[in-house]
């Protein structure tokens, strides 16, 4: 997986739970559901990568 890609992902997974975790302790709904849609983003960028590093070698 390449460096910027690989940040990329998680990144994204932890922005995904920090947003998660407010919305629930705000009670807002939206965030929570923004904050689990940021973390599946951050896991599919994260699998496209294992896949094209697994077709590479």
């Amino acid at each position: 997986m390449s460096g910027t890609e690989k940040s990329k992902a998680h990144t994204e997974q932890a922005k995904g739970k920090v947003k998660e975790t407010v919305g629930r302790a705000l009670g807002n709904e939206r965030m929570t559901a923004e904050g689990r849609a940021d973390q599946t983003k951050g896991h599919a960028r994260q699998a496209k990568e294992d896949i094209k590093d697994t077709f590479r070698h």
